[in-house]
């Protein structure tokens, strides 16, 4: 059985190392192609676009794709769309792995907004640590009034607010690293999208513990098409799918 990965996050690499030990199956992952040096999963990989929902149902067909898993991350919706939509055309069973967003807790001043839009409307601060991809800016460069702290893999291009510095950087952080970044350019306010998960959670236990309120941008209405919140949910509907169980795992030689 061959299967499609659309990966990219943490979830995306678990899973195809998860398969990669199984036989009878063969997962490739498909990277969009957006991080110069992105971290790799295990098994056969391809980098780039597809050609949209119709080259994407003609691949599968070619390819003999047995079932596609959507691990992409929660705001690539315009990638969820054209997988689910490809997945229909080809006939191919597809399941999304969506990880649970993040709660608002005891302590914590979350403002939540539809959009990047609103988000730069509504920034209560001066300084803010803008935490959500290097390709999303675009919303902010017209404050020139602010200090703009811009975290990404790879260095961010313009459009870009006049004031920014950006620093590099790779999750998982901790939480006194934030601590530190945050007390050293004496951030007031924190935008990120509510991605979820935990290897890029320490920021928010850092702005509670500093008071500094939160922007979170609400992630896109969700897809009309089979999700669950785990790995181990989207390997029980593969076995369901006709995926070999673990339990025919090869033996070491």
């Amino acid at each position: 059985m061959r299967v499609l990965v659309l990966g990219g996050t943490g979830e995306a690499r678990r899973l195809a190392g998860l398969l990669a030990g199984r036989r009878g199956v063969e997962a490739v992952t498909s990277l969009a192609g957006r991080v110069a040096d992105p971290a790799l999963p295990p098994g056969a990989t391809r980098v780039g676009g597809f050609g949209g929902a119709d080259g994407l149902a003609a691949w599968l067909d070619a390819e003999r794709i047995g079932a596609v898993i959507d691990a992409t991350h929660p705001f690539a919706s315009a990638i969820t769309a054209s997988a689910v939509a490809a997945a229909g055309r080809a006939g191919v069973p597809l399941l999304v792995v969506r990880r649970p967003g993040w709660t608002e807790g005891p302590g914590d001043d979350w403002r939540r907004v539809p959009s990047l839009a609103e988000a730069a409307a509504r920034l209560p601060g001066e300084r803010v640590f803008l935490t959500v991809g290097r390709t999303d800016l675009a919303a902010f460069a017209g404050d020139a009034r602010r200090f703009f702290l811009v975290r990404s893999v790879d260095p961010p291009g313009p459009p870009l607010p006049p004031r920014t510095l950006a620093v590099p950087g790779r999750g998982p952080f901790s939480v006194d690293g934030e601590l530190a970044l945050m007390r050293e350019h004496r951030v007031d306010v924190l935008v990120t999208k509510d991605s979820g998960g935990a290897m890029t959670a320490a920021k928010l236990t850092a702005a509670r513990r500093l008071g500094v309120p939160v922007v979170m941008v609400d992630r896109p209405p969700a897809p009309d098409a089979p999700t669950v919140g785990t790995v181990d949910e989207a390997l029980t509907w593969l076995e369901r799918q006709g995926c070999p169980s673990q339990n025919t795992r090869q033996n070491p030689t």
